[in-house]
């Protein structure tokens, strides 16, 4: 699983590729942590344009990070997500929470 991360002034855009199982989740968690510690974007994109495949385990990372930018107020919105991975957040109710384009 590759993380590219881009800082745009206030914002941050972080683009996932390959596949978010329950192995790449734990390593792409930290990295995110490790992100959000350091800056608070005004608003955060995770673009899932190239992830392959996911499992439950891309829930995860998603609601890990809207729970951790909702405590500072912070915008989160996931976008380009693959047909399989919508399947899988639609199954588990995220699309309630989180904003998808």
């Amino acid at each position: 699983m590759d993380v590219n991360i881009e800082r745009l002034n206030s914002s941050l855009q972080i683009s996932l590729s390959g596949e978010l199982d329950h192995h790449a989740a734990k390593d792409v968690v930290r990295k995110l942590n490790s992100l959000t510690e350091s800056a608070v974007p005004a608003k955060c994109v995770l673009d899932m344009g190239g992830v392959g495949f996911m499992d439950s385990s891309g829930i995860a990372v998603v609601l890990g990070l809207y729970r951790r930018l909702g405590e500072v107020d912070s915008k989160v919105t996931v976008k380009n997500v693959p047909v399989q991975a919508m399947k899988v957040f639609n199954a588990a109710g995220i699309d309630r929470l989180v904003t998808f384009e």
